[in-house]
């Protein structure tokens, strides 16, 4: 019995050990990844197919899975089991968080990695946004949707369309690349990169972009642009441009709401209509009111015939004439009140997975133009666009169209010249009431003007020009020369221009002129009231009424100096040639004293109330550009 017993105890340890090491052999099934685990909620019919290396699971009928908080539904599915892919076919629906929605007709879901690719009537929504395409990719772990065969995203009234878009549900944020078109009911943008967040609809400009708002279109290549209230920060000088000009700047603000624009640093405002150019560092523009009020080192430029005029002083302004207008001076009060700028901070974006590098210049923080307070345009930026606006050649005037007649005396114009703040004159020209005004602008230049061309040179306290008289106003001492040699002065003056042409120049009260006949010699005109005509860009001849006083040099044929001609009376007529004074025509009660050269009296040779600031002429266009 013993011997029986310790048999079967020694044939047990036998086949155990044999079976031990073939045990060992058999590899253990790794458990799956925590959160991969796909669940089986249901379907109509369910069939396991197990043959050789294929291990999968056909879901017919109403199929219903779970991975963590995502839900998906179907007509029908396959599950790899060994792969843990599932490939789901009809009504595909996924639900993460029943926060993010995704439809599709076909699905090819990854348990493992988690992406999931849906195709044919794709489409993502998070309650607020929808982006459909022929494919969309979703990340379930980074929750960032993506299409990589073109794409469209709605956002309340706004759509845009790209070729490759990537959406991140957490932050709301978007990036479309290539051909990207985003419509609006008040606008459409165009750019080939553009970053969008769908919660606050503000577009980050990353790529050249045009912004065509119908009669206005923007071209900007980096800033911020927020859609939904059209308020914008642009940088790299962007382009604003309507059917009469362009406004381009280093920077621009622009307030849609308010029609307000911003622009700091190498500000240039062309009117092509008018063929005028404003340069300045600073600029605020009214769309709303077509104002555009510039400051720091501005500098207006006026294409002339041959002859390009150039106009600077410390703040420029201009306007529309609107019907009912006085042609007088506007009142300026008020306009260096800025108004309050919202101040809107960029996106913090997010680079996706799949990413074509493209060149990004990012938005600084807290950009605004307080903080950019530039100190002068470059003379090299304002020579260059001063000389790209220089005339080509036109008709000349017809010299014969001044005729000797008697001029009228004009009105007085009550002499206070001080712009700010004051009650103007009310102006001898006044407007009638057109049927169209939107095209008659009126530019304002106040305190230290300065004007040069080749042909007439001024200075003044301010200037005002209006394009429906084509008449400048100069006020508060203000002085022209003319051919290099002649000095104009009055309290008041009055430049009438054709093709932006001096035509005629009228000075009222205490007018004066001087022409340098030599050194330490001048003609002097001195009167109530001098019109001077000008002929080919030149003084031609000047009717001097009321008070007149006169003071000649008398050259003889071979152009020595015979005799100094001192004389009053009620009119004057003076004709010039060659630029210095020809004949002299006193009418009315002349009297006067005649002077031999040798014998002048050299304290009786200036008029009362005589100054020669040939020191204030600005001798180059480039002075007004420092």
């Amino acid at each position: 019995m013993n011997q029986h017993i310790r048999s079967v105890l020694l044939l047990a340890v036998i086949c155990l050990a044999a079976i031990l090491p073939a045990s060992a052999q058999i590899p253990a099934q790794p458990a799956p990844k925590k959160g991969t685990v796909i669940e089986i909620l249901g379907a109509d019919t369910l069939q396991l197919i197990e043959k050789d290396t294929i291990n999968i699971t056909r879901f017919i009928g109403h199929a219903r899975f779970k991975q963590g908080t995502t839900l998906f539904f179907c007509d029908s599915a396959v599950k790899n089991n060994k792969t843990n892919i599932v490939d789901a076919y009809g009504n595909v629906h996924i639900n993460q968080a029943d926060s993010i929605h995704i439809y599709g007709n076909y699905l090819n879901y990854d348990g493992n990695t988690r992406l999931a690719i849906l195709r044919e009537n794709a489409r993502l929504t998070d309650g607020k946004v929808t982006i459909t395409g022929p494919e969309l990719q979703y990340d379930m772990n980074a929750k960032i949707g993506s299409y990589l065969k073109t794409g469209r995203l709605v956002n309340g009234k706004s759509v845009l369309t790209s070729d490759e878009g990537y959406y991140y549900t957490e932050t709301k944020e978007m990036h479309f690349q290539r051909n990207v078109v985003l419509v609006d009911p008040d606008y459409t943008l165009t750019t080939d990169a553009l970053l969008y967040n769908t919660e606050t609809k503000i577009a980050n400009i990353i790529a050249p972009t045009t912004i065509n708002e119908g009669k206005r279109i923007m071209y900007a290549t980096s800033g911020y642009y927020n859609t939904d209230k059209g308020y914008g920060n642009f940088g790299n000088r962007p382009t604003i441009e309507d059917s009469t000009g362009t406004l381009t700047a280093d920077n621009i603000e622009m307030d849609k709401i308010t029609g307000m624009a911003y622009a700091t640093g190498n500000m240039v405002y062309k009117d092509t209509v008018r063929k005028m150019s404003l340069l300045a560092n600073h600029g605020i523009v009214n769309q709303k009111e077509k104002t555009i009020l510039a400051t720091q080192k501005p500098l207006l430029i006026m294409e002339k015939n041959k002859d390009t005029m150039y106009l600077a002083a410390d703040t420029l302004f201009s306007g529309i004439i609107r019907p009912g207008d006085s042609l007088s001076i506007p009142s300026v009060s008020g306009l260096k009140r800025e108004p309050v700028k919202e101040q809107l901070r960029p996106l913090k974006t997010i680079r996706p997975k799949e990413y074509i590098p493209i060149n990004i210049s990012p938005v600084n923080k807290g950009d605004s133009l307080a903080k950019k307070q530039l100190d002068s345009v470059p003379g090299a930026i304002m020579m260059f666009v001063a000389d790209s606006v220089l005339a080509k050649t036109k008709n000349k005037l017809d010299s014969n169209r001044v005729k000797l007649v008697k001029m009228a005396p004009a009105p007085d114009i009550i002499a206070k010249d001080s712009l700010p703040g004051i009650k103007h004159h009310a102006d001898s020209i006044a407007l009638s009431t057109p049927k169209d005004t939107a095209d008659q602008r009126y530019i304002l230049a106040y305190h230290h003007v300065r004007m040069f061309s080749d042909s007439l040179q001024g200075v003044a306290d301010s200037v005002y020009y209006s394009s429906k008289d084509s008449i400048f106003r100069f006020f508060r001492n203000p002085v022209l020369w003319s051919n290099n040699t002649t000095q104009l002065s009055a309290d008041t003056m009055l430049m009438f221009t054709k093709n932006q042409t001096a035509d005629k120049v009228l000075m009222i009260k205490n007018a004066f002129i001087i022409n340098e006949a030599g050194p330490e010699m001048y003609n002097q005109v001195k009167g109530n009231t001098i019109t001077g005509y000008v002929a080919g860009e030149s003084l031609d001849w000047m009717h001097v009424e009321g008070n007149a006083e006169t003071i000649n040099y008398i050259k003889d044929q071979s152009g020595a100096y015979m005799s100094v001609n001192k004389a009053q009376c009620a009119i004057i007529n003076i004709f010039f040639k060659k630029g210095e004074v020809d004949k002299v025509v006193m009418i009315k009660d002349p009297e006067g004293t005649v002077f031999p050269f040798t014998q002048r009296p050299k304290e009786q040779l200036q008029l009362e109330n005589f100054h020669w600031d040939i020191k204030r002429k600005p001798k180059t266009k480039y002075e007004l550009m420092q």
